[in-house]
Protein backbone atom coordinates (compact mmCIF):
# COMPACT_ATOMS: atom_id res chain seq x y z
CA UNK A 1 0.00 0.00 0.00
CA UNK A 2 1.32 3.40 -1.01
CA UNK A 3 1.68 5.87 1.87
CA UNK A 4 3.77 8.60 0.28
CA UNK A 5 5.63 9.45 -2.92
CA UNK A 6 8.24 12.21 -3.00
CA UNK A 7 10.04 13.71 -5.98
CA UNK A 8 12.64 16.47 -6.15
CA UNK A 9 14.35 18.10 -9.13
CA UNK A 10 12.63 15.85 -11.65
CA UNK A 11 10.99 17.38 -14.72
CA UNK A 12 9.10 20.54 -13.66
CA UNK A 13 9.27 19.70 -9.93
CA UNK A 14 12.40 21.61 -8.92
CA UNK A 15 11.54 21.67 -5.22
CA UNK A 16 10.39 18.74 -3.15
CA UNK A 17 6.85 17.59 -3.94
CA UNK A 18 5.09 15.01 -1.76
CA UNK A 19 1.91 13.12 -2.61
CA UNK A 20 0.70 11.89 0.79
CA UNK A 21 -1.97 9.17 0.94
CA UNK A 22 -2.24 9.43 4.73
CA UNK A 23 -5.70 10.59 5.77
CA UNK A 24 -6.16 13.58 8.06
CA UNK A 25 -7.75 12.16 11.19
CA UNK A 26 -9.52 15.42 12.01
CA UNK A 27 -11.71 15.03 8.91
CA UNK A 28 -14.77 12.94 9.72
CA UNK A 29 -16.45 12.88 6.31
CA UNK A 30 -16.55 9.85 3.99
CA UNK A 31 -14.92 7.28 6.26
CA UNK A 32 -15.68 4.63 3.62
CA UNK A 33 -13.11 6.42 1.41
CA UNK A 34 -10.35 5.31 3.77
CA UNK A 35 -8.29 2.17 4.31
CA UNK A 36 -8.11 1.08 7.93
CA UNK A 37 -4.81 -0.71 8.40
CA UNK A 38 -5.42 -1.52 12.05
CA UNK A 39 -3.28 1.26 13.51
CA UNK A 40 -3.96 4.92 14.33
CA UNK A 41 -3.35 6.06 10.77
CA UNK A 42 -5.81 5.60 7.94
CA UNK A 43 -5.04 5.92 4.25
CA UNK A 44 -6.76 7.25 1.15
CA UNK A 45 -8.29 4.81 -1.31
CA UNK A 46 -8.48 7.44 -4.06
CA UNK A 47 -6.61 10.68 -4.81
CA UNK A 48 -7.51 13.06 -7.65
CA UNK A 49 -4.92 15.49 -9.03
CA UNK A 50 -6.10 18.59 -10.90
CA UNK A 51 -4.18 21.21 -12.83
CA UNK A 52 -4.12 23.35 -15.94
CA UNK A 53 -2.55 22.16 -19.17
CA UNK A 54 1.26 22.21 -18.83
CA UNK A 55 0.98 22.70 -15.05
CA UNK A 56 3.00 19.55 -14.37
CA UNK A 57 0.35 17.12 -13.13
CA UNK A 58 1.32 14.59 -15.82
CA UNK A 59 4.95 15.10 -14.79
CA UNK A 60 4.12 13.72 -11.35
CA UNK A 61 2.71 10.63 -13.04
CA UNK A 62 5.80 10.46 -15.29
CA UNK A 63 8.08 10.83 -12.26
CA UNK A 64 6.56 7.69 -10.73
CA UNK A 65 7.16 5.93 -14.06
CA UNK A 66 10.83 7.03 -14.11
CA UNK A 67 11.25 5.97 -10.48
CA UNK A 68 10.08 2.45 -11.28
CA UNK A 69 12.08 2.24 -14.52
CA UNK A 70 15.34 3.16 -12.79
CA UNK A 71 14.73 0.45 -10.19
CA UNK A 72 13.87 -2.10 -12.89
CA UNK A 73 16.71 -1.24 -15.28
CA UNK A 74 19.64 -0.08 -13.14
CA UNK A 75 21.17 -3.57 -13.22
CA UNK A 76 20.80 -3.96 -16.99
CA UNK A 77 23.97 -2.14 -18.09
CA UNK A 78 25.68 -5.09 -19.71
CA UNK A 79 28.31 -3.12 -21.59
CA UNK A 80 29.99 0.25 -21.36
CA UNK A 81 28.39 1.49 -24.58
CA UNK A 82 24.79 1.09 -23.41
CA UNK A 83 23.06 4.01 -21.73
CA UNK A 84 22.56 3.41 -18.03
CA UNK A 85 19.12 3.72 -16.44
CA UNK A 86 20.14 6.76 -14.41
CA UNK A 87 21.48 8.44 -17.54
CA UNK A 88 18.30 7.65 -19.45
CA UNK A 89 15.96 8.82 -16.70
CA UNK A 90 17.91 11.75 -15.32
CA UNK A 91 15.58 14.60 -16.26
CA UNK A 92 16.26 17.49 -13.87
CA UNK A 93 14.50 20.84 -13.92
CA UNK A 94 15.38 22.41 -17.28
CA UNK A 95 15.16 26.14 -16.64
CA UNK A 96 18.28 26.37 -14.51
CA UNK A 97 21.92 26.40 -15.57
CA UNK A 98 23.20 24.49 -12.53
CA UNK A 99 22.07 20.87 -12.90
CA UNK A 100 21.56 19.39 -9.44
CA UNK A 101 20.92 15.82 -8.33
CA UNK A 102 17.43 14.37 -8.64
CA UNK A 103 15.72 12.51 -5.81
CA UNK A 104 12.91 10.03 -5.25
CA UNK A 105 11.46 8.52 -2.10
CA UNK A 106 8.52 6.22 -1.46
CA UNK A 107 6.91 5.00 1.75
CA UNK A 108 5.05 1.71 1.44
CA UNK A 109 3.26 -0.57 3.89
CA UNK A 110 4.03 -4.21 3.22
CA UNK A 111 2.57 -6.66 5.73
CA UNK A 112 3.37 -5.58 9.28
CA UNK A 113 6.07 -3.11 8.25
CA UNK A 114 6.38 0.38 6.81
CA UNK A 115 9.33 0.78 4.45
CA UNK A 116 10.94 4.08 3.52
CA UNK A 117 13.06 3.75 0.40
CA UNK A 118 14.69 6.39 -1.76
CA UNK A 119 17.74 7.51 -3.71
CA UNK A 120 19.50 10.61 -5.00
CA UNK A 121 21.19 10.41 -8.38
CA UNK A 122 22.55 12.18 -11.42
CA UNK A 123 23.48 10.91 -14.90
CA UNK A 124 26.77 9.43 -13.64
CA UNK A 125 26.09 7.65 -10.35
CA UNK A 126 23.83 6.93 -7.42
CA UNK A 127 24.78 9.62 -4.90
CA UNK A 128 22.85 8.32 -1.89
CA UNK A 129 20.37 5.51 -1.32
CA UNK A 130 18.52 4.37 1.78
CA UNK A 131 16.05 1.81 3.09
CA UNK A 132 14.47 1.84 6.55
CA UNK A 133 11.89 -0.50 8.08
CA UNK A 134 9.39 0.46 10.78
CA UNK A 135 7.50 -2.17 12.78
CA UNK A 136 3.86 -1.01 12.80
CA UNK A 137 3.23 -2.69 16.17
CA UNK A 138 6.30 -1.69 18.18
CA UNK A 139 6.87 1.53 16.12
CA UNK A 140 10.60 0.72 16.14
CA UNK A 141 12.54 1.80 13.04
CA UNK A 142 15.71 0.02 11.91
CA UNK A 143 18.20 0.67 9.14
CA UNK A 144 18.26 -1.90 6.35
CA UNK A 145 20.99 -0.04 4.48
CA UNK A 146 22.44 3.40 3.82
CA UNK A 147 24.59 4.13 0.81
CA UNK A 148 26.75 7.06 -0.33
CA UNK A 149 29.36 7.34 -3.07
CA UNK A 150 31.96 6.18 -0.51
CA UNK A 151 30.32 3.27 1.30
CA UNK A 152 27.34 0.93 1.72
CA UNK A 153 26.39 0.21 5.33
CA UNK A 154 23.90 -2.58 6.09
CA UNK A 155 21.78 -2.94 9.20
CA UNK A 156 22.14 -5.88 11.58
CA UNK A 157 19.25 -7.88 10.09
CA UNK A 158 20.94 -8.31 6.68
CA UNK A 159 24.58 -7.33 7.27
CA UNK A 160 26.15 -10.79 7.42
CA UNK A 161 24.66 -11.92 4.11
CA UNK A 162 24.89 -8.61 2.21
CA UNK A 163 28.44 -7.62 3.19
CA UNK A 164 29.71 -10.48 1.01
CA UNK A 165 28.50 -8.70 -2.13
CA UNK A 166 28.49 -4.98 -1.37
CA UNK A 167 31.81 -4.30 -3.15
CA UNK A 168 30.28 -5.69 -6.36
CA UNK A 169 27.54 -3.05 -6.60
CA UNK A 170 28.39 -0.67 -9.52
CA UNK A 171 28.15 3.07 -8.88
CA UNK A 172 25.28 3.43 -11.36
CA UNK A 173 23.28 0.49 -9.93
CA UNK A 174 20.82 0.68 -7.07
CA UNK A 175 21.48 -1.53 -4.05
CA UNK A 176 17.81 -2.52 -4.08
CA UNK A 177 17.99 -3.63 -7.72
CA UNK A 178 21.26 -5.50 -7.18
CA UNK A 179 20.14 -7.53 -4.16
CA UNK A 180 16.68 -8.16 -5.58
CA UNK A 181 18.37 -10.22 -8.33
CA UNK A 182 20.48 -12.33 -5.97
CA UNK A 183 19.31 -15.62 -4.50
CA UNK A 184 19.49 -14.94 -0.78
CA UNK A 185 18.01 -16.25 2.45
CA UNK A 186 16.42 -12.89 3.20
CA UNK A 187 13.41 -12.02 1.06
CA UNK A 188 13.34 -8.42 2.26
CA UNK A 189 14.75 -6.89 -0.95
CA UNK A 190 12.33 -8.89 -3.09
CA UNK A 191 9.40 -7.77 -0.94
CA UNK A 192 10.32 -4.09 -1.14
CA UNK A 193 11.00 -4.30 -4.88
CA UNK A 194 7.66 -6.04 -5.48
CA UNK A 195 5.85 -3.58 -3.22
CA UNK A 196 7.09 -0.64 -5.29
CA UNK A 197 6.11 -2.38 -8.53
CA UNK A 198 2.64 -3.05 -7.11
CA UNK A 199 1.67 0.41 -8.37
CA UNK A 200 0.53 0.14 -12.00
CA UNK A 201 1.56 3.38 -13.75
CA UNK A 202 -0.77 3.73 -16.75
CA UNK A 203 -0.28 6.30 -19.50
CA UNK A 204 -3.35 8.14 -20.78
CA UNK A 205 -3.37 6.07 -24.00
CA UNK A 206 -2.73 2.68 -22.38
CA UNK A 207 -6.02 1.32 -23.74
CA UNK A 208 -4.86 2.00 -27.31
CA UNK A 209 -1.95 -0.42 -27.03
CA UNK A 210 -2.94 -3.64 -28.88
CA UNK A 211 -0.10 -5.57 -27.25
CA UNK A 212 -1.54 -4.87 -23.78
CA UNK A 213 -4.99 -5.96 -24.93
CA UNK A 214 -3.59 -9.14 -26.50
CA UNK A 215 -1.63 -9.94 -23.33
CA UNK A 216 -4.27 -9.22 -20.67
CA UNK A 217 -7.71 -9.73 -22.22
CA UNK A 218 -7.59 -13.46 -23.19
CA UNK A 219 -7.12 -14.73 -19.59
CA UNK A 220 -10.04 -12.56 -18.48
CA UNK A 221 -12.24 -13.95 -21.26
CA UNK A 222 -11.13 -17.51 -20.49
CA UNK A 223 -11.57 -17.42 -16.72
CA UNK A 224 -13.58 -14.34 -15.71
CA UNK A 225 -15.90 -13.66 -18.65
CA UNK A 226 -19.02 -13.68 -16.47
CA UNK A 227 -17.63 -10.92 -14.25
CA UNK A 228 -16.49 -8.86 -17.25
CA UNK A 229 -19.90 -9.18 -18.94
CA UNK A 230 -21.63 -8.15 -15.71
CA UNK A 231 -19.38 -5.07 -15.62
CA UNK A 232 -20.09 -4.23 -19.28
CA UNK A 233 -23.81 -4.61 -18.61
CA UNK A 234 -23.56 -2.38 -15.52
CA UNK A 235 -22.00 0.45 -17.56
CA UNK A 236 -24.61 0.16 -20.36
CA UNK A 237 -22.42 -0.86 -23.31
CA UNK A 238 -25.00 -3.12 -24.96
CA UNK A 239 -22.41 -5.92 -25.17
CA UNK A 240 -23.94 -9.36 -24.61
CA UNK A 241 -20.81 -11.47 -25.10
CA UNK A 242 -17.10 -11.11 -25.76
CA UNK A 243 -14.53 -13.52 -27.15
CA UNK A 244 -11.52 -13.99 -29.36
CA UNK A 245 -10.33 -16.16 -32.22
CA UNK A 246 -6.73 -17.37 -32.01
CA UNK A 247 -6.77 -19.69 -35.00
CA UNK A 248 -4.44 -17.30 -36.82
CA UNK A 249 -1.14 -15.80 -35.70
CA UNK A 250 -2.79 -12.63 -34.41
CA UNK A 251 -5.74 -12.90 -32.02
CA UNK A 252 -8.98 -11.37 -33.25
CA UNK A 253 -11.21 -9.99 -30.51
CA UNK A 254 -14.93 -9.52 -30.95
CA UNK A 255 -18.02 -8.49 -29.02
CA UNK A 256 -21.61 -9.63 -29.56
CA UNK A 257 -24.66 -7.37 -29.65
CA UNK A 258 -28.34 -8.31 -29.81
CA UNK A 259 -30.33 -6.94 -32.75
CA UNK A 260 -34.01 -5.95 -32.85
CA UNK A 261 -34.66 -9.30 -34.50
CA UNK A 262 -33.25 -10.97 -31.38
CA UNK A 263 -30.30 -12.32 -33.40
CA UNK A 264 -26.67 -12.08 -32.22
CA UNK A 265 -24.36 -9.85 -34.24
CA UNK A 266 -20.56 -10.02 -33.76
CA UNK A 267 -18.47 -6.84 -33.92
CA UNK A 268 -14.71 -6.43 -34.08
CA UNK A 269 -13.66 -5.17 -30.64
CA UNK A 270 -11.77 -2.28 -32.20
CA UNK A 271 -15.01 -1.04 -33.78
CA UNK A 272 -16.34 -0.42 -30.28
CA UNK A 273 -15.98 3.10 -28.90
CA UNK A 274 -12.66 4.08 -27.37
CA UNK A 275 -14.51 4.64 -24.09
CA UNK A 276 -15.73 1.04 -24.14
CA UNK A 277 -12.24 -0.33 -24.87
CA UNK A 278 -10.77 1.85 -22.12
CA UNK A 279 -13.45 0.61 -19.71
CA UNK A 280 -12.56 -3.01 -20.49
CA UNK A 281 -8.88 -2.36 -19.81
CA UNK A 282 -9.70 -0.44 -16.63
CA UNK A 283 -11.79 -3.41 -15.50
CA UNK A 284 -8.75 -5.66 -15.91
CA UNK A 285 -6.39 -3.37 -13.96
CA UNK A 286 -8.97 -2.45 -11.31
CA UNK A 287 -9.95 -6.06 -10.66
CA UNK A 288 -6.29 -7.06 -10.32
CA UNK A 289 -5.64 -4.14 -7.97
CA UNK A 290 -8.70 -4.80 -5.82
CA UNK A 291 -8.15 -8.56 -5.54
CA UNK A 292 -4.40 -8.26 -4.86
CA UNK A 293 -4.25 -4.96 -2.90
CA UNK A 294 -2.31 -3.05 -5.54
CA UNK A 295 -2.36 0.60 -6.63
CA UNK A 296 -3.09 2.26 -9.98
CA UNK A 297 -1.75 5.65 -11.08
CA UNK A 298 -3.51 6.81 -14.27
CA UNK A 299 -2.79 9.94 -16.25
CA UNK A 300 -5.93 11.73 -17.51
CA UNK A 301 -8.34 9.05 -16.30
CA UNK A 302 -11.33 11.06 -17.52
CA UNK A 303 -10.32 10.91 -21.21
CA UNK A 304 -12.99 9.04 -23.25
CA UNK A 305 -15.14 8.45 -20.15
CA UNK A 306 -18.49 10.05 -19.34
CA UNK A 307 -18.44 11.69 -15.88
CA UNK A 308 -20.94 9.11 -14.58
CA UNK A 309 -18.74 6.29 -15.84
CA UNK A 310 -15.72 7.96 -14.27
CA UNK A 311 -17.53 7.99 -10.92
CA UNK A 312 -18.52 4.34 -11.44
CA UNK A 313 -14.85 3.37 -11.92
CA UNK A 314 -13.78 5.36 -8.86
CA UNK A 315 -16.50 3.79 -6.72
CA UNK A 316 -15.06 0.34 -7.45
CA UNK A 317 -12.13 1.23 -5.19
CA UNK A 318 -14.36 1.99 -2.20
CA UNK A 319 -14.33 -1.71 -1.36
CA UNK A 320 -14.00 -2.28 2.38
CA UNK A 321 -12.35 -5.67 1.91
CA UNK A 322 -9.48 -4.36 -0.23
CA UNK A 323 -6.50 -2.06 0.24
CA UNK A 324 -6.38 -1.12 -3.44
CA UNK A 325 -5.71 2.52 -4.29
CA UNK A 326 -6.42 4.72 -7.29
CA UNK A 327 -4.47 7.89 -8.07
CA UNK A 328 -5.36 9.82 -11.17
CA UNK A 329 -4.81 13.15 -12.91
CA UNK A 330 -7.73 14.91 -14.56
CA UNK A 331 -9.24 18.12 -15.91
CA UNK A 332 -12.81 17.00 -15.21
CA UNK A 333 -14.16 18.95 -12.24
CA UNK A 334 -17.65 17.41 -12.18
CA UNK A 335 -16.65 15.08 -9.32
CA UNK A 336 -14.81 17.78 -7.36
CA UNK A 337 -17.60 17.78 -4.84
CA UNK A 338 -17.93 17.27 -1.08
CA UNK A 339 -20.54 14.58 -1.82
CA UNK A 340 -17.84 12.34 -3.29
CA UNK A 341 -14.45 13.39 -1.93
CA UNK A 342 -12.81 14.31 1.33
CA UNK A 343 -10.69 17.44 1.41
CA UNK A 344 -7.46 15.41 1.70
CA UNK A 345 -8.28 13.43 -1.46
CA UNK A 346 -8.13 16.41 -3.81
CA UNK A 347 -4.77 17.72 -5.04
CA UNK A 348 -3.65 20.55 -7.32
CA UNK A 349 -0.55 21.20 -9.40
CA UNK A 350 0.29 24.85 -10.08
CA UNK A 351 3.15 26.10 -12.27
CA UNK A 352 4.60 29.59 -11.84
CA UNK A 353 5.97 31.97 -14.48
CA UNK A 354 9.44 30.37 -14.26
CA UNK A 355 8.28 26.80 -14.88
CA UNK A 356 8.32 25.56 -11.27
CA UNK A 357 5.52 23.09 -10.50
CA UNK A 358 4.10 22.92 -6.99
CA UNK A 359 1.90 20.14 -5.59
CA UNK A 360 -0.73 21.14 -3.03
CA UNK A 361 -3.64 19.39 -1.32
CA UNK A 362 -7.05 21.00 -0.91
CA UNK A 363 -6.54 20.41 2.81
CA UNK A 364 -3.57 22.83 2.72
CA UNK A 365 -6.09 25.65 2.24
CA UNK A 366 -7.97 24.96 5.51
CA UNK A 367 -11.21 24.55 3.59
CA UNK A 368 -14.49 23.88 5.40
CA UNK A 369 -16.10 20.52 4.71
CA UNK A 370 -19.23 22.26 3.36
CA UNK A 371 -17.33 24.42 0.84
CA UNK A 372 -18.20 24.31 -2.87
CA UNK A 373 -14.95 22.75 -4.09
CA UNK A 374 -15.57 22.96 -7.84
CA UNK A 375 -16.91 26.54 -7.82
CA UNK A 376 -14.02 27.80 -5.70
CA UNK A 377 -11.46 25.92 -7.82
CA UNK A 378 -12.73 27.35 -11.10
CA UNK A 379 -12.72 30.80 -9.48
CA UNK A 380 -8.97 30.38 -8.86
CA UNK A 381 -9.12 30.09 -5.07
CA UNK A 382 -6.83 27.04 -4.98
CA UNK A 383 -4.70 27.66 -8.07
CA UNK A 384 -4.14 24.89 -10.59
CA UNK A 385 -6.14 26.64 -13.35
CA UNK A 386 -5.01 28.42 -16.53
CA UNK A 387 -4.96 32.20 -16.29
CA UNK A 388 -6.38 33.17 -19.66
CA UNK A 389 -5.93 36.54 -21.32
CA UNK A 390 -8.09 38.26 -23.87
CA UNK A 391 -7.28 37.13 -27.42
CA UNK A 392 -8.81 37.64 -30.86
CA UNK A 393 -8.05 35.51 -33.95
CA UNK A 394 -8.81 38.40 -36.26
CA UNK A 395 -6.04 40.76 -37.32
CA UNK A 396 -5.59 43.83 -35.17
CA UNK A 397 -7.02 46.97 -36.75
Amino acid sequence: MLVQFMVKNVLSFHDEAILDMTAINAYKEHKCNLIDNGDKEKYLRVAAIYGANASGKSNLHLAMFYFQKIIMESLNNVDSESMSAIEKYYVPFKFESDKKNSEFQVIEIIGDYEYKYGFEYNDRCIVTEWLYRKNLVSKRTVIIFERTTDYIEFGASVRKECDLYKDQVPEETLVLSFFNKLKMKTTLFNEVYSGIMDTFVLENDFFENPRLIEAFLPPIIDFEKEKLLAFLSAIDTGIKDIGYDDSEKKKRFFTVHKGKDNKDYPLNLFFESEGTIKSIMLFIYARTAILKNKSIFVDELNIKLHPLLLKFIIDLFYDSDSKAQLIYTTHDTTLMDKRYFRRDQIWFVQKDDYGYSKLMALSDFKVRSDATFEKDYLAGVYGGIPYLKEFNLKEDK
